[in-house]
């Protein structure tokens, strides 16, 4: 039973907000309808539910461990990966030359959600091989992407990413892993890599990791990184894993959530015997490192979403059946109690669930509907829809990690006692989900990222495009008699954030950078206030256009213009306090001595 994911969500927000079947008629898609891609997220939700949701409480209670110097996960963790694998979701998105389905990235990413909801830390594991894939079959020579993509497509090799030490964190700057050219043309790795999730385990036949190192003599900073294969196993004449590279495991690390995913400290060359192979041009190894990373930012906050959507599901569950209390006005105390979800306040922190979790969704699928826009559409919408992803990949990484959490909470807070409790896998949604807002890139490094590097690139084009788009979506609204106050609301802030981010940049521009960065994070959450507004409004057009029609369920239709309502009443108005202090420059934050704490 799926009790983890709502499918009619993922199919209004693919098929009938962002309109997938429109992809069906460019040529990478030729053949393809909706058809095949709704069986798809059919077979997705049955995979979800019958090999990933049943050991997901299991692994959060048995971490992976040490045992006889190999890393032991649950019985239930490889034989699920096996079925993913076999299923051809590792390859989906891929060319037919690759053997994949050439499936658009917002189907995939749709069918994903509903594993990232049903098991967050057993499909880890697939995430990053996805992720290192795409980079490989992206950046790598073609020698390369025949030796070592073909097993990443089918399973047999999984992947990650190895950007963080342990004197560095988020530092990259600060790296001190060095690369030293051999005689054969490849690179002798040493170095301490930490926090590098699917770092060891027994789970596939080799892990290929992808580690971010300097030349000897490269420049110092991030222009002098290079990025580099470097396999558990080394690879014999016909391909397959063979000598040991001198690859090691420090310590396995033991976190509040996503236990059933193996994070580590991995020691590179500690024999001085670890063989890496460059990929594409030595000191371009970041921006290469780059199309992993947005790609893992924006699925670490589908991911976020998905939880808070799971808690939102269970949470809604135990609302309807529980009874308690009376409503205010009963004073017949013989009288039945009620089921809390009866009750205002209860009401109220579902609809605040549902906000958060669906406008997250609704969002980072909308920027994987761009990334197929990006990679299929005519040139200029091309070219367009990558300005736009620039600025909200940071938005789509940071706003569902920041509020997802704050959904798990509610949920917490609906179930009262027994939220907190292990009967109930809300608590382990919070914990889960609580690691979000840090993994790839702090939410603090997305703030800065947004307001330091993305709003200014191109000249402002990408804010231009997206506040165009808003604004589109707002002028559809006005038709609306009851829409109309929101899409009102929504011009009124987003004219406000646009003032606020024109503001900030003159101030950086005129040399004022530090102080303008000092409040990046209030100016990330006002922005992430308005475009989840948009998303919002976005779903309430559609959704009363199919009440008007007599389309789709009437309820679960209402229900949508509903948590609109709740978002631009309840929430968009935050965008006031955060503009008036970001317009003032406030120096609260910068000005306060260290000593003062």
């Amino acid at each position: 039973m799926n009790n983890f994911a709502r499918s009619e969500e993922l199919r209004f927000l693919l098929f009938d907000l962002l309109e997938v079947e429109t992809l069906a008629d460019r040529p990478r898609y030729d053949g393809q309808d909706r058809g095949i891609w709704d069986a798809a997220l059919t077979t997705a939700e049955q995979m979800a539910v019958q090999h990933f949701a049943p050991h997901n409480r299991e692994a959060d209670l048995n971490e992976p461990r040490l045992v006889d110097g190999a890393v032991q996960t649950v019985s239930g963790v490889k034989p699920a990966l096996g079925a993913f694998a076999d299923a051809g979701f590792l390859r989906a998105h891929h060319d037919d030359a690759l053997g994949g389905l050439q499936l658009p990235w917002a189907v995939v990413q749709g069918c994903f959600a509903f594993f990232q909801a049903a098991n967050i830390a057993t499909v880890a594991y697939p995430f990053l091989t996805i992720a290192a894939g795409n980079l490989l079959a992206r950046f790598a020579s073609d020698d390369q992407k025949s030796r070592f993509l073909p097993p990443m497509l089918s399973g047999r090799f999984f992947g990650t990413m190895c950007l963080s030490e342990p004197q560095a964190g988020s530092s990259l700057t600060d790296i001190t892993t060095s690369a030293r050219p051999t005689a054969d043309g490849r690179y002798a790795i040493s170095g301490v890599k930490q926090w590098i999730s699917g770092g060891e385990h027994e789970l596939s036949d080799n892990i290929i990791h992808l580690v971010l190192a300097r030349i000897e003599g490269a420049p110092p900073g991030v222009k002098g990184l290079s990025l580099f294969i470097v396999p558990r196993f080394r690879l014999d004449t016909g391909g397959e894993p063979a000598a040991a590279n001198d690859v090691h495991l420090v310590s396995l690390l033991h976190k509040m959530g996503y236990r059933g995913t193996t994070s580590t400290i991995l020691r590179f060359g500690e024999n001085d015997a670890c063989e890496g192979e460059l990929i594409g041009e030595a000191n371009r190894g970041l921006t290469y490192m780059f199309q992993m990373m947005n790609e893992a930012r924006i699925g670490v906050g589908l991911g976020a979403a998905m939880l808070a959507h799971a808690g939102y599901v269970h949470s809604l569950d135990y609302a309807r059946n529980r009874p308690q209390g009376r409503h205010p006005g009963g004073k017949d105390p013989a009288a039945p109690p009620v089921a809390i979800i009866e009750h205002a306040d209860v009401k109220r922190m579902l609809l605040a669930q549902r906000a958060y979790a669906e406008g997250g969704m609704a969002l980072c699928l909308h920027a994987a509907k761009l990334m197929d826009d990006e990679r299929t559409a005519p040139p200029k919408q091309a070219a367009n829809a990558s300005l736009l992803l620039d600025v909200l990949t940071p938005i789509c990484k940071a706003w569902p990690s920041e509020w997802g959490p704050r959904a798990n909470d509610l949920a917490i807070q609906i179930m009262g006692g027994y939220g907190y409790t292990r009967d109930y896998p809300v608590e382990q949604y919070y914990r889960d989900n609580r690691l979000n807002p840090i993994h790839e890139g702090t939410n603090g490094i997305q703030a800065l990222d947004l307001l330091g590097r993305k709003l200014a690139m191109s000249d402002g084009r990408g804010l231009d495009l997206l506040a165009e788009e808003i604004r589109s979506t707002g002028a559809t609204a006005s038709d609306d008699e009851v829409l109309r106050p929101h899409a009102d609301a929504l011009a009124t802030h987003l004219d406000a954030v646009v003032h606020t981010s024109a503001l900030l940049l003159a101030r950086m521009q005129a040399g004022d950078v530090n102080l303008a960065l000092a409040n990046a994070s209030l100016h990330l959450d006002a922005m992430g206030q308005v475009v989840i507004a948009w998303q919002w409004l976005r779903q309430a057009i559609v959704a009363q256009r199919m009440l008007d029609a007599g389309n789709g369920d009437p309820d679960y239709l209402q229900g949508k213009v509903q948590v609109c309502h709740y978002f631009c009443r309840y929430e968009l108005p935050r965008v006031n306090q955060l503009t008036e202090l970001l317009n003032q420059i406030d120096t609260t934050c910068a000005d306060t001595p260290a000593s003062w704490f």
